[in-house]
């Protein structure tokens, strides 16, 4: 298994999803070996990892080797380059740009499966599909790409489509014999704008457990404050950026504002959107009533969503969105773009357009305003939620090993 990040090295959801889905898998029989791009203290007993850098395994009980990440799956290559720079010396051995570290890793990819002992290559995300193609090309083992995001999510629609990245992920696909796709919205613009045969397509859905689940905390003093003050906690939490519809949702916070002087809105997370969203909450007045906090993790994450009377995902174009599982998880209703893969699979969550702001701002007034709303959402999303799970998702993907190792000997 090929991928780019893993927990506590994750700057999203795709390091949760492939921790998620590995200890899934190992804990249903599967002996997996997940390939990193460079050494990191990651502690995991139910995998071995591998790092391409060293070419080398390691039991999950390694010795701590602390290094300056700059690998990020969400990086573009001017940021790729900004923290290059930044390290200075400490950048050395790394590619002169994003797709020279991507390259890199694909070309180390052939050492390690020429010395490795496997019956299927699997490739988390276009960072790692050149990896899975090489070792492919090497070992003449079957291939499956997880497709967690696309070119045409991360940049919002077609106009911005980085025609590397593009053909990265278009060439990984096409050499894949299964590609998995977290959502039949991905699918279907996988076979729109890659041209992949929809038959080679499977849907599988992501999961949350108690292995990807937060655990509370009491950290937030100021937010237990506003709460106490008797405020209402209207929450965006992701990276702040153009996939994620940052815009959208202060739009639509600005339109509630002006009806419910009692509603606080919170943006946790950071990206390259952040300096311009503080400049709009600016513009639309509304900057008294906004709190940016910046990314969170872990506990504080948690005790984020616990507080909120509402979290809401106003994406652009959303893969799937494991955060509105978190925050229902813990009883916290939703509001969610249709314009997701989760919308496709979760019912007892407030749905709207991203674009339509006034829907979107209806719908938060209406969550703050009745509790008899709140609990029905709360009581029946968090069923909604516990019904999707890692083991749910590892018994798909463990079907598909099946079929393509049958016979093998």
């Amino acid at each position: 298994m090929f991928g780019w990040e893993f927990p506590p090295f994750n700057s999203g959801g795709l390091g949760v999803a492939c921790l998620g889905l590995t200890r899934a898998m190992a804990a249903a029989g599967s002996d997996v070996v997940f390939v990193m791009p460079r050494k990191l203290d990651v502690r995991a007993p139910f995998a071995t990892f591998v790092f391409a850098d060293e070419a080398a395994g390691s039991t999950g009980r390694i010795t701590p080797y602390a290094v300056d990440v700059l690998l990020s799956p969400y990086m573009t290559s001017k940021a790729y380059l900004r923290e290059r720079e930044r390290l200075g010396v400490g950048a050395a051995g790394y590619g002169a740009d994003l797709f020279s570290e991507v390259a890199r890793y694909a070309s180390r990819a052939a050492a390690v499966a020429e010395q490795g002992s496997f019956d299927v290559i699997y490739a988390h995300d276009w960072l790692s599909f050149g990896a899975g193609v090489e070792a492919k090309r090497v070992s003449g083992k079957p291939l499956i790409v997880h497709v967690h995001a696309t070119e045409f999510d991360r940049c919002g629609g077609a106009a911005g489509v980085n025609p590397y990245v593009y053909d990265v992920e278009k060439e990984g696909m096409e050499a894949a014999d299964v590609v998995v796709a977290v959502s039949q919205l991905t699918k279907d613009i996988i076979v729109t704008h890659y041209g992949i045969p929809a038959e080679k397509i499977r849907v599988i859905y992501n999961g949350i457990d108690e292995a990807t689940a937060s655990a509370g905390g009491k950290g937030l003093a100021r937010l237990h404050a506003l709460k106490a003050a008797g405020h209402k906690i209207v929450l965006f939490l992701g990276r702040v950026t153009l996939q994620k519809g940052p815009d959208y949702f202060l739009r639509a916070a600005a339109r509630a504002a002006a009806h419910d002087p009692n509603i606080m809105f919170v943006v946790a997370g950071s990206g390259d959107m952040e300096d311009a969203a503080m400049r709009l909450a600016a513009d639309l007045g509304i900057a008294d009533r906004v709190f940016f906090t910046g990314f969170l993790s872990g506990a504080d994450k948690d005790e984020m969503y616990r507080a909120a009377d509402l979290f809401v995902m106003p994406s652009v174009s959303e893969p799937f969105g494991i955060a509105p599982l978190e925050a229902m998880r813990v009883g916290t209703p939703v509001l969610i773009s249709k314009q997701s893969g989760v919308s496709e699979v979760v019912q007892h969550a407030l749905k709207a357009d991203f674009w339509d702001v006034d829907d979107m701002a209806n719908k938060m007034l209406a969550a703050v305003a009745h509790p008899a709303l709140r609990e029905t959402l709360a009581e029946y999303g968090t069923h909604d939620a516990e019904a999707l799970t890692w083991q749910k998702a590892a018994a798909g993907v463990d079907g598909i090993i099946a079929e393509l190792t049958a016979g093998a000997v």
